[in-house]
Parts: C-alpha cells; sequence; structure tokens
C-alpha cells in the first residue's frame, strides 16, 4: 500500500455519534428524529396546503398540481410553503407532525373526503402523488394494465432514486472525501438505471405505454434532469448524452408548460428569475414574469 494510502477503516463494535458526518447538510444530519424546536405551520387560503423545496422530491408534486389545475381541476388550487431544510425548518413541531420523518414534501389536505373530516396528512412524494392522481381521478390511467404499468415505474423511481442520491450524488458532489470505489459502485448503478429508462422509453412514449402519468412527473425530477446533467453536474462523467430516449422523453415532459410552473416552486437555486419561493395564485407565476421582462430590460 502507497504510504501516502489513507488507513482501512475499521468499523467499531458499537457505532456511536461522536462527531459530525461531514460534507453538504452535515449540520442537519442526526441520528434521531423529532423536533428541535417548536414551530408552527403557516396556512394559507386554499384547501391543499404543500410544505416543500423545490428538490426533486418537492418538484414531483408541484408539477402534478400545476398539472391538475391545467386540466381544469380547480380544487387542486395550493399554497406552497418553503421549507429551508440547510436550516433545520424539517425539524420544526409543526413540520414533523406533517411528516415524522422529516422529509420534505409534506402535504395538509385541510378538505378531504368525506366532508367533515379532519385535515389530513400526507408524506412521501410518491404517497402524495397516488393521493392526489386519486382525489382528482387524474393522471393515473383507469385501464388495469396501464395502471398496473403507472404504479410499477413510480415504485420503481422510489426505490431507485436513493441510489442516485444518496449513493451517487452524496459521494461524487457532495462527501467531504472522493473515494474511488463509492463513486465507482454508485455510478455504474446510476447508469444502469438510465439504461433500464431508455430500453423501456425505446419503445414507449410515457412510462405507462402511451399516457402521461404521475409516473413520469416523478420520474422526470430525478432521471430527466441527469440526462440533461442539470444535477451533480456529472453529465460528462456519466455519458448522458448516449441515453437517446431518455433525453427525447425528458425534452418533451420539459417543454409541458405545468411543468415549467411547477419546476419554479419552492426554488431557491439557479436563475432568480427561474424562482418561485412561494406559490399561493397563479397570479404570482403572472409577477415572476412581468419581473423577469423588467430585469432583463434594466
Amino acid at each position: 500500500m502507497p504510504s501516502d494510502a489513507p488507513a482501512e477503516y475499521t468499523p467499531p463494535k458499537i457505532w456511536t455519534w461522536e462527531k459530525p458526518s461531514g460534507g453538504n447538510f452535515a449540520n442537519i444530519n442526526r441520528p434521531v428524529a423529532g423536533a428541535t424546536h417548536d414551530k408552527d405551520l403557516p396556512v394559507g387560503k386554499h384547501p391543499l396546503q404543500l410544505y416543500s423545496l423545490g428538490t426533486p422530491n418537492g418538484v414531483k408534486v408541484t408539477v402534478l398540481l400545476e398539472e391538475l389545475l391545467a386540466a381544469g381541476h380547480s380544487g387542486a388550487e395550493y399554497d406552497a410553503w418553503l421549507v429551508r431544510i440547510r436550516d433545520g425548518d424539517q425539524f420544526g413541531s409543526g413540520f414533523v407532525g406533517a411528516n415524522p420523518n422529516s422529509k420534505i414534501p409534506a402535504l395538509i389536505d385541510r378538505s378531504p373526503e368525506p366532508a367533515g373530516s379532519p385535515p389530513r396528512r400526507v408524506f412521501e412524494s410518491g404517497s402524495i402523488l397516488v393521493y392526489l392522481a386519486g382525489k382528482f381521478g387524474a393522471f393515473l390511467p383507469d385501464d388495469p394494465a396501464k395502471r398496473t404499468e403507472a404504479l410499477n415505474w413510480l415504485f420503481w423511481q422510489m426505490g431507485s432514486a436513493p441510489y442516485l442520491g444518496g449513493g451517487f450524488g452524496h459521494f461524487y458532489a457532495y462527501a467531504p472525501v472522493k473515494i474511488e470505489y463509492a463513486i465507482d459502485r454508485f455510478a455504474m448503478e446510476a447508469k444502469r438505471q438510465l439504461d433500464v429508462l431508455d430500453r423501456h422509453l425505446a419503445g414507449h412514449e410515457y412510462f405507462a405505454g402511451d399516457e402521461y402519468s404521475i409516473a413520469d412527473m416523478a420520474i422526470w425530477p430525478w432521471y430527466g434532469a441527469l440526462a440533461k446533467g442539470r444535477i451533480y453536474e456529472a453529465g460528462e462523467f456519466l455519458q448522458v448524452e448516449e441515453y437517446e430516449h431518455v433525453n427525447r422523453w425528458s425534452d418533451a415532459i420539459a417543454a409541458r408548460p405545468a411543468v415549467k410552473r411547477g419546476r419554479m416552486v419552492n426554488r431557491t437555486m439557479g436563475d432568480p428569475a427561474s424562482q418561485l419561493h412561494e406559490r399561493h395564485d397563479a397570479s404570482d407565476f403572472e409577477t415572476k414574469t412581468q419581473d423577469k421582462i423588467e430585469a432583463a430590460a434594466a
């Protein structure tokens, strides 16, 4: 072994939390659950209250809500409140009450069926997608075979994305030390996942076949963005241009007006003109567009 090689790590018999994990988000990582402080959640004027951030998991839900509104489901009007996870907002008592796992997004439906029921919490992004699709009878196919296929791919995404985000993304982009074994292991898995998607999309327009569904809305913020090189700055490293069918599908989803709006909500990164930190009315997008026009003219 070269003299400058790091010493091999031998796990202790009992793990204890003696030092921060290091890297991005280290200040919010801890081995226990529950609230760290008292803070009520804000409540807006609409029955649907979303507490989120414009990460891939958050974008799934805002895209669906905007698609529902675009399809004429006026009951899908919503308030979207910003949860700043780097500041620990997700550990406030109100948020923990909405999601005991302290992860975004969390949804509170303040007028669930049947009428008169108490407010209902919905957490985990996949669960929120299924809940809203069922509530409004949209974006989940009625045909049993297509419905099953949509759910297959939705749950594929929920099970696969942790290998992309917590695996590849963490070790490639966020870890304080670059570990060859970890990066190689998860880069291999990220490329395998892209190949799974590319092979399916070679013969299908969308993941449920010819119907756009919540499966597409779940997969696009993660793998559509990955295929276009927009997350982890890893496009060249993973040679994402070779996944022709994923790129075709990603471009088609990105061109949808509701997707463009949904991607802006609770967004805190990138071009300020692409960020709408909170959303309480459809007119919020019009204001943002006007701000962009004025900024360009300045």
